[in-house]
């Protein structure tokens, strides 16, 4: 098996964003005294999803059981990680129109036949099918560059394999049995929310915990995390809860991999959407003197462009507007 380095996350700090109010965008700043990167991170008020009936019971499913315990948070003793090259340009840019995000979403002629495309893409339902898991595969590939998306899973439609992560062309979408069938063979990698492993080629038994934590106890994963594909470098990370996880895969150069998930839950609904991707190719002097000063103000005074004493075009341009 493929197995991630995974040693620890970087913590996130509160900042402006340019991003609807319903959504979540962090942010990567750099210039940070020490090692590693922030983001800086906007929470948008939960949403109940159209059509989202209270608490589903699944055909042959049920919750993992969430005991007494506290799972570590992302932030508990875990050294300094570095962000990908260029995500802080990514994330620090405008959304995609919806018309971009539709064309990125899950491909209803690319998932298991028990999954349900929605919304143009940006939202998919699984049918309650008993004794099956089933996946579903974005309608874009990525070979090159840096990309970046946010999945929402409500916690209590995750049930017991609920897998994120990427997947080729050739990886299967559908399985006569619950399993974390994302990272069950070559063609795929991912992350169990549950369980905190990460697979490929896996059958369960053996696979690394993703981050490993102070006590090798699985992260308590929110409803909202961020997929980090760096196709450039060839890994795959994931952030949540503020907090960038690190690498969790090697290796994925000279593949084409689509966004994916596999799910047992019936009735759950996973949402994507697509951050953006950062080109590979060197950027204007213009454009480089933007980062420079937006790393100079910092997130937390982003807002008070528009009081500078600067001509009304470059405040636009420092805003990305």
């Amino acid at each position: 098996m493929e197995r991630g380095r995974h040693n620890g996350g970087t913590p996130l700090t509160p900042g402006p964003s340019y991003r609807r109010a319903q959504e979540l965008v962090p942010r990567c700043l750099k210039g940070q005294p020490r090692a590693g990167a922030q983001l800086a991170e906007e929470r948008r008020p939960n949403k109940t999803l159209p059509g989202n009936p209270p608490a589903p019971h699944p055909m042959g499913q049920t919750a993992l059981a969430g005991g007494s315990r506290s799972p570590p948070t992302p932030q508990a003793l875990y050294p300094d990680l570095s962000c990908p090259k260029g995500l802080e340009e990514l994330l620090s840019a405008p959304p995609p129109d919806l018309g971009t995000q539709r064309r990125h979403g899950w491909n209803p002629k690319d998932c298991s036949e028990n999954i349900e495309v929605r919304e143009g893409g940006l939202c998919f339902e699984r049918r309650p099918v008993a004794q099956s898991t089933d996946g579903a595969r974005g309608k874009r590939g990525y070979s090159s560059g840096l990309h970046a998306w946010e999945i929402s899973w409500p916690r209590a439609q995750r049930g017991t394999h609920a897998v994120v992560g990427v997947a080729t062309a050739l990886a299967p979408l559908q399985a006569d049995h619950y399993a974390a069938l994302l990272g069950s063979n070559s063609e795929s990698w991912g992350w169990d929310l549950g369980r905190g492993k990460l697979y490929h080629q896996s059958k369960g038994p053996g696979a690394p915990q993703y981050p490993p934590g102070p006590q090798g106890e699985p992260l308590e994963v929110p409803e909202r995390l961020l997929v980090i594909l760096d196709m450039e470098e060839g890994t795959l990370g994931y952030a949540i809860g503020g907090t960038y996880l690190g690498p969790a895969f090697y290796g994925l150069k000279g593949r084409t991999l689509y966004p994916a998930v596999s799910a047992v839950w019936g009735q759950c609904q996973v949402r994507i959407s697509y951050l953006g991707k950062r080109r590979a190719e060197p950027h204007s002097l213009l454009h480089l003197s933007r980062l420079c000063v937006r790393q100079a103000l910092g997130a937390s005074r982003l807002g008070q462009v528009s009081a500078l004493p600067l001509p009304p075009a470059m405040k636009h341009y420092l805003l990305y507007q």
